[in-house]
């Protein structure tokens, strides 16, 4: 950070300028070098047997890595943030840094599938316990509360679903029985949602998503309070997990403008979800900014905005051929797995056969759309003869 400047008076746009850099200190240019490498070197027989340097081996970050993990933490005001190579990374990063063995952790039935697979792989053959919890379960979570409940881990909104979950409940459950409580944030970033100051003790981030912005990185931020950073930590420096350093100077990068893009992907969403609830081909919008969304008035509470990502529900009527002829020949719409980038994109999805916990009822395919930079019309219009193919026979 800047060092000349208290930032902190400063609007969320301004502060993303400066956070993560000191021209001071980088011979007066605008931006941070870029420091690769492993060895670090030592003048004394002392420095070295004390570790004097603040990055004693290449494993322990480097300035490039520290500018990016230091900008997060005070955008998100944490105590302190670890970087990993995807936002996976981050979400085990987490997971280990407050679970042991016998030790039994809540997710909420809408996770992320690949936060899913971690559990019920990983975590279970190191003898940690998962349960699966309605999202929307609010103040209920207390009946699932065993003994040896460690963790409650949130996503909010849910992956593909798109459920707000009613945060300042479940941390109040969780403080009452000294239960840790981590929240996958990628959706909002902490531009639209302050985790932390809801009472999340860790935050976790795909930097893969709005932060790098430009599909070119992998990247997951993990950011703890007081209590919790120091056990957070301690996990990093044992598993040196560490990203690239050419990614945090893509992601820092991509800071700059973050709030800018969120701004527009929210502007161009929310038009474009309320033009297709108007399209006869939608039987429903799956968006926390609009009614009908389950948790909307959650988010109407606890949110600052939504970003570029929500879902729809076709009609039941249409066949998988019909979806086929749709989605194979889209001209500006892409299917592929990932968000929060430049271009938009469109995937079907169904997960009725992963969810244990609740039933997914609908018999319509689902669509998530993410909400690019593209020109709004040009995304109608892609739809709209998308539509056309839809309704297409044969």
């Amino acid at each position: 950070m800047d060092s000349r400047k208290n930032i902190s008076k400063f609007s969320i746009g301004t502060q993303l300028t400066m956070l993560g850099r000191n021209p001071d200190e980088q011979s007066g240019f605008v931006n941070p070098p870029l420091y690769k490498g492993s060895t670090v070197i030592y003048k004394t027989l002392e420095d070295i047997e004390l570790k004097r340097n603040r990055f004693h081996y290449g494993t322990c970050g480097t300035p490039t890595i520290a500018n990016l993990e230091d900008a997060w933490t005070q955008l998100t005001g944490a105590a302190g943030t670890v970087l990993s190579p995807s936002g996976l990374g981050s979400v085990a990063l987490a997971l280990w840094s407050l679970t042991k063995v016998g030790d039994h952790i809540l997710m909420p039935d809408t996770i992320y599938r690949p936060s899913r697979v971690f559990c019920d792989g990983f975590l279970a053959k190191f003898g940690v316990q998962t349960s699966y919890y309605d999202p929307l379960i609010g103040y209920d979570i207390e009946a699932l509360v065993k003994n040896n409940t460690t963790v409650i881990f949130m996503e909010s909104p849910g992956s593909q679903t798109m459920e707000i979950q009613d945060i300042p409940a479940i941390v109040q459950v969780a403080k009452k029985y000294g239960i840790k409580t981590i929240l996958d944030n990628t959706w909002a970033t902490p531009i639209f949602f302050n985790a932390h100051a809801h009472g999340i003790d860790i935050s976790v981030e795909a930097g893969t998503k709005y932060l790098g912005g430009h599909s070119d990185i992998l990247l997951g931020l993990a950011s703890a309070n007081e209590e919790c950073w120091p056990a957070l930590r301690a996990t990093y420096d044992a598993i040196a997990m560490l990203p690239g350093a050419d990614d945090c100077i893509l992601a820092l990068r991509g800071l700059r403008t973050m709030h800018l893009r969120l701004k527009e992907a929210e502007k161009k969403a929310i038009e474009l979800a309320a033009w297709l609830q108007k399209c006869p081909e939608i039987e429903k919008v799956l968006h926390p900014a609009f009614e009908g969304c389950p948790g909307h008035e959650l988010w109407k509470r606890d949110f600052t905005g939504s970003s570029g990502l929500f879902s729809v529900i076709l009609n039941k009527k249409y066949c998988k051929k019909s979806l086929s002829n749709m989605l194979d020949n889209m001209s500006v719409f892409s299917m592929g797995l990932s968000w929060g980038g430049f271009e938009s994109l469109i995937v079907p999805f169904n997960c009725q056969s992963y969810r244990t916990a609740t039933d997914w009822l609908e018999t319509g395919y689902a669509l998530r759309i993410q909400v690019g930079l593209e020109d709004i019309n040009d995304l109608k219009h892609d739809l709209t003869l998308g539509f056309e193919r839809l309704n297409r026979e044969g």
